[in-house]
């Protein structure tokens, strides 16, 4: 690959992520499918790294949110903490797990196109299945989330470690399972996402310290650029879309990929 296709990939890989990481989809599993069926490909560090561009676009869109919160758990706003040990017991697990199986993941899953495709087709019918069944809704304020309803999200959230699974899709079938509204797990998903992906970030730069030359920076910072404005976009109006027309429209996405993916690779050995 030469340097032009490089970064033409880097932004390809980051508009991608852009689109998909606060979408119930799975960012991580269209990455590599996108390297594995179409040549898309980058190193595990990149796609890690690049995930910090669609992070940061949630700092910008909910900045004002996040001033207040800071603000008033300065002031000793009771409603102000409780949510932030809301965040903090949903992170947990997934850190943890993440620090646990990391190698095992980038080097053994990544590589295992079947296992993506498995977990897109399977989640996208778990998510339909939630998104369509009748539930008691009890929970439609992220701030005022029970603790125990955190912590749940949270270990969903560590099953999202499986590339395919999704880390968005898992905590919102989590929060609807356990009483939340569909915007609301949405939403908490966003606030969720930055402690452990910015934990991700830093810890996997870290470790890849070494491997990170000027080319390869090159290309994470293009990646990183696309991933931030795409995923403004996404975090600006996904939102409103959830509230009127629900999770349907990314479980029929993931299972088309998914469905599309194994018939690739096991008819005709892609």
């Amino acid at each position: 690959m030469n340097a032009d296709q490089g970064l033409f990939v880097s932004l390809i890989l980051g508009i991608l992520e852009g689109l998909t990481e606060f979408l119930p989809v799975s960012s991580t599993g269209h990455l590599l499918l996108a390297g594995h069926f179409f040549g898309l490909s980058q190193p595990a560090t990149f796609i890690v790294l690049i995930q910090l561009g669609a992070i940061l676009a949630v700092l910008t869109i909910y900045f004002a949110k996040l001033a207040v919160l800071i603000r008033d758990a300065l002031t000793g706003k009771a409603y102000a903490w409780h949510f932030a040990v809301a965040v903090i017991l949903a992170s947990i697990p997934g850190a943890l797990a993440g620090v646990l199986f990391r190698d095992f993941i980038q080097t053994v899953i990544y590589e295992t196109p079947l296992v993506i495709c498995i977990s897109l087709l399977v989640g996208g019918v778990i998510l339909l299945w939630v998104d369509r069944m009748p539930k008691q809704e009890k929970y439609d304020d992220i701030y005022t989330y029970p603790w125990h309803l955190s912590l749940i999200v949270g270990l969903f959230q560590m099953i999202a470690l499986i590339p395919g699974v999704s880390r968005s899709g898992a905590t919102v079938v989590g929060a609807m399972l356990f009483g939340a509204t569909k915007r609301s797990a949405a939403e908490f998903t966003f606030f969720i996402a930055l402690p452990i992906m910015i934990g991700a970030f830093g810890y996997d730069l870290y470790k890849s310290r070494d491997l990170i030359d000027m080319s390869l920076g090159l290309n994470i910072a293009v990646g990183f650029a696309a991933a931030f404005v795409v995923g403004a976009l996404v975090v600006k109006y996904l939102l409103d879309f959830v509230s009127k027309h629900g999770f349907a429209p990314f479980a029929w996405w993931r299972i088309v990929v998914g469905a599309a993916g194994l018939v690739a690779i096991l008819a005709f050995g892609l």
